[in-house]
């Protein structure tokens, strides 16, 4: 046994299987710092942010693409414009020529001012009418009192003769009775011889005069009551006469001036209509309303008709008034106010972008949230109007309209555990700072 030879621990197959390989102690160490830098890498600052994406577009409305509508219908006549130029506002972009035969006249707006002077002459020669019905209307009226005024004068002279006779008859009444009673008297005497024949004959004359004068003076008063009775008359039948002259021109008044409105209201609708033919008659230029340049011509074939409202052509202002339009889901509406800061990154534009750790991104550039829609879109997304942050580096030049863009409304630091455990969860991002978590787990 003495003489039994020691082995080599490398020569025995089962001892070398039962001893951990060296590579696997590598990898072991390999693994084991992989999960320390992960469990550290937990516990890095992670800068909360919404995610959206969107296109360029400008921040003012009228600084926007502008579709150039045609405001009547018409058929293309001559392009003085191509795409791609750049035009100033007032510059004629195309010609249209007439499609609706009302207007095919040539010489229409001319025929027009002519019925237009025609109507306007009737109205003129209505308002002298007006106004010469009015005059006689007053002169009729004038007319009226003065005739009214001279049938009162003798309505009283008349009252005064009818008074005047009257009393002269009574008079003569009053005569007749005492001459009457004194022929009674010496009738009887003359009878009884006491008187002669000559003084009856004398006194019976006296009587007989005296009954004259009395049908006389009763004739003069029945005569002054029917004259009084007919200027009565006069002065009724006056105001009836001159009332219905009066009446009549009232009518005719009326009736002109009727006839006034009527054509004051043709003229304005004429007016109205000749108008309407001046401005059509320019609406066969369509002008560039803003300067910018012709990125697109909708209707381009000469003979091409159009209708009223129909697009020709899109302009593009020429404007450093550049925004970013993004969309972003309606939960994170709450989280969002104006002036937030943004990180944008624009399509086309190299960028390395990591949107927790803005301060390591490459090729993103800066802005700040300038509006926030109040309604939401047809897809339920709420859009966000980002403007380029002044305490930022600039966009860049090259940016046109239209063009793809992420962005990353930054809100506030969380560690990544709590951000990926928020992930998992579906819950929103952070609002409030004393609810988040601090690298050692507290809150702040």
């Amino acid at each position: 046994m003495n003489n039994i030879d020691k082995l080599a621990e490398s020569q025995l197959y089962s001892l070398r299987t039962l001893k951990t390989p060296e590579i696997g102690r590598a990898v072991a160490k390999v693994l084991i710092i992989i999960v320390a830098i992960f469990i550290l890498f937990l516990f890095l600052p992670w800068q909360q942010n919404i995610r959206g994406n969107g296109k360029l577009t400008a921040l003012s409305p009228e600084n926007r693409p502008q579709m150039v509508e045609s405001a009547i219908a018409g058929r293309i006549v001559k392009w003085y414009i191509i795409e791609g130029d750049y035009v100033n506002a007032g510059d004629t972009i195309l010609t249209i020529s007439e499609i609706k035969d009302k207007f095919f006249d040539p010489d229409i707006v001319p025929r027009m001012e002519e019925q237009l002077t025609a109507k306007r002459n009737a109205g003129l020669a209505k308002e002298n009418k007006t106004a010469a019905l009015r005059m006689q209307i007053q002169a009729l009226q004038n007319a009226l009192i003065a005739k009214n005024s001279q049938a009162r004068n003798k309505l009283r002279q008349a009252e005064l003769k009818q008074e005047a006779d009257s009393l002269a008859y009574l008079a003569e009444k009053v005569n007749f009775t005492n001459a009457e009673s004194m022929f009674g008297r010496n009738k009887n005497r003359f009878d009884a011889g006491n008187i002669t024949l000559t003084k009856y004959q004398e006194i019976e004359t006296k009587y007989q005069a005296s009954n004259a004068k009395l049908l006389k003076a009763e004739n003069e008063w029945l005569q002054r009551k029917a004259d009084l009775a007919n200027a009565n008359l006069e002065l009724a039948s006056i105001d009836a006469e001159y009332t219905d002259k009066i009446s009549k021109a009232q009518s005719d008044l009326n009736e002109t001036i009727a006839s006034l409105n009527e054509t004051r209201a043709e003229i304005s609708k004429m007016e109205n209509e000749l108008t309407n033919v001046k401005v059509r008659q320019s609406q066969y230029q369509i002008i560039a309303p803003q300067s910018g340049y012709l990125v697109q011509a909708v209707k381009v074939g000469l003979g091409e008709t159009i209708k009223e409202g129909d697009a020709v052509a899109t302009i593009l202002p020429q404007s450093e008034d550049i925004a970013f339009e993004m969309y972003i889901k309606a939960m994170d509406i709450p989280l969002l106010s104006v002036g937030r800061k943004v990180r944008v990154e624009f399509d086309g534009w190299p960028a390395l972008a990591f949107s927790g750790w803005a301060n390591a991104s490459i090729g993103t550039f800066g802005g700040e949230v300038a509006i926030i829609d109040r309604v939401q879109n047809q897809n339920g997304l709420f859009r966000i109007i980002v403007k380029p942050d002044k305490e930022d580096e600039p966009w860049p030049d090259q940016l046109r309209l239209g063009s793809g863009a992420k962005g990353w409304v930054m809100l506030h630091d969380v560690p990544i555990w709590y951000e990926i455990w928020r992930n998992m969860n579906g819950f929103p991002a952070t609002l409030y700072e004393d609810e988040i978590p601090s690298l050692t787990g507290k809150k702040k």
